[in-house]
């Protein structure tokens, strides 16, 4: 793993228009007079928004907090791959978490520069009523990643919003929102507190919504399901997932009403969830990112499934995910197959995880890459905050009551509505949050929320002999509520190189 050296990247501008994959150095630098000259040039610059959002939301960035929690065992076959997360062993010097923290760094320079050159030209009165439209629109976008960026250091790099003093300088990120290169290491900005780094966030997701909700005006033709453009549904959802994780329950029981009530998006039915996840489209899905075979490719369910033939596995549900789906549950038979597996030359029957089993239309062989286009909003999700955010006001509890049953009535089979009381639905959503979202990312997220802590099912009843090729050292993984390694650390590569972080590194490292 190369080394990156994030403050560097971070005041030069490294890297402005890379995706930032999570195993490549940012490369280059572009001269910031001359990349943006007219409506074309930011128009094809923007494109870097959605390139960064797709690659936030495969691969490592979503799979490595899951297998780092409670649903998944290593198999003794895996080569250690993902081991560090699996097993806790997390350090300040792991480079995988290095990567993903400078690619949050390089992509809030990408908006840092979309945000400031959209500005400038949206201020010229140089553009006619068109191309100032389109001009606002990508300004919005640039707000949108930026703030989706500092979400993801927040809720990955910073303790619980509940759990910690938000006030206090040093529990935030780094906060930077001016393109100005230098190489002045007394110019490295600080870490904030906590408050000050939502506070952008949700600056940052209002201009986005309000400039496309402008933008909408004018042309709404991407206003609709499956949309691979961020509309101002999808900046509402993330509103919504941002209220909940913050504690503002009334701001994300309005946006995931909002977005719900819109009446654009529908639930997947019982028949339709699982073609959803194999050709990757649905009335359900809010935005999603385009992916085709003619271009590099991430996987995501390769980090689960680590063969064509069916026969490896890296990481397999535990049994109690298993058993924690009820009968008739649609979900259970859409996210797990048995296979046949191979392991140091003993054949092993086991469930695996094909949440993501690839989609036809993205194989490049004959062979099944595995690959599938990433779902950044559902309206699942937006059912389940607003019946979480809901049971906290006893003036939206009957509205919470009516979403989760409507929710359960498209998940499972015969499902009779329920009248449940506030903490009754509370404990509801959390099952159905372990149900609904396992292996897409929110796993440590919810646990920090909630201040919950887990220990690994370690047995496999389902197949006892599995027990003896799960790896020991992650095999009945426990963490306390308030265990330190729900909070990653900020990388040691970071700590070294700027002055102003000295004593503000996470606790436990």
């Amino acid at each position: 793993m190369k080394k990156i050296y994030i403050s560097l990247m971070l005041v030069l501008g490294l890297g402005l228009l890379s995706s930032c994959e999570m195993d490549k150095k940012p490369f280059g630098s572009i001269d910031e007079t001359t990349a943006v000259q007219n409506v074309n040039d930011l128009g094809r610059f923007r494109a870097g928004v959605y390139s960064a959002l797709r690659g936030m939301n495969t691969g490592g960035w979503i799979t490595y907090q899951d297998i780092q929690m409670d649903q998944f065992h290593g198999l003794i076959s895996n080569g250690n791959r993902v081991g560090t997360f699996s097993n806790g062993l997390l350090t300040s010097a792991d480079g995988d978490i290095e990567s993903m923290f400078a690619g949050c760094y390089s992509r809030i320079a990408t908006a840092n520069y979309l945000i400031e050159k959209a500005g400038e030209m949206a201020k010229s009165g140089a553009y006619d009523e068109a191309n100032l439209a389109l001009i606002n629109r990508y300004k919005a976008e640039g707000h949108f990643l930026r703030a989706y960026s500092y979400f993801f250091l927040a809720d990955h790099f910073s303790e619980p919003y509940a759990e910690v003093d938000a006030t206090k300088e040093g529990t935030g990120a780094m906060l930077v929102t001016k393109y100005n290169p230098t190489g002045d290491v007394d110019a490295y900005p600080s870490r904030s507190s906590l408050d000050a780094t939502y506070a952008l966030i949700e600056s940052d997701l209002e201009a986005a919504y309000t400039g496309l909700k402008e933008y909408e005006a004018v042309d709404a033709s991407n206003v609709a399901p499956n949309a691979i453009y961020l509309s101002s549904h999808a900046v509402a959802a993330m509103q919504a997932r941002v209220a909940l994780v913050k504690g503002d329950y009334e701001t994300a029981f309005a946006k995931a009403k909002e977005v719900i009530e819109s009446g654009v998006y529908t639930l997947a039915t019982i028949e339709e969830y699982p073609s959803m996840w194999v050709n990757d489209e649905s009335n359900e899905i809010i935005m999603r990112s385009f992916m085709s075979k003619q271009e590099g490719l991430s996987s995501t369910g390769a980090a689960y499934t680590a063969s064509t033939n069916e026969t490896s596995a890296d990481y397999i549900p535990t049994f109690y995910t298993l058993a924690n789906f009820p009968d008739g549950d649609v979900r259970f038979d859409s996210y797990f197959k048995v296979w046949s597996l191979d392991i140091e030359g003993t054949l092993y029957a086991s469930y695996v995880f094909l949440k993501y089993p690839g989609n036809p239309a993205l194989r490049t062989t004959e062979e099944n890459n595995y690959v599938n286009m990433p779902k950044l909003f559902r309206l699942s999700e937006q059912y389940l905050i607003a019946a979480e955010a809901g049971a906290h006001n006893s003036a939206t509890l009957a509205e919470a009551n009516a979403y989760m049953n409507e929710f359960l009535a498209n998940r499972i089979s015969g499902h009779t509505a329920g009248n449940f009381t506030a903490d009754q639905l509370l404990t509801a959503v959390q099952g159905e949050r372990e149900r609904e979202f396992i292996g897409e990312g929110f796993r440590m997220s919810d646990l920090r929320r909630w201040n919950i802590g887990f220990q690994r099912y370690a047995d496999h009843s389902e197949n006892p002999a599995l027990d003896a090729v799960v790896v020991a050292a992650g095999r009945a993984m426990k963490y306390d509520k308030d265990d330190y390694r729900f909070t990653w650390p900020i990388p040691k590569t970071e700590m070294d190189s700027n002055p102003q972080l000295k004593g503000q590194q996470n606790p436990g490292y």
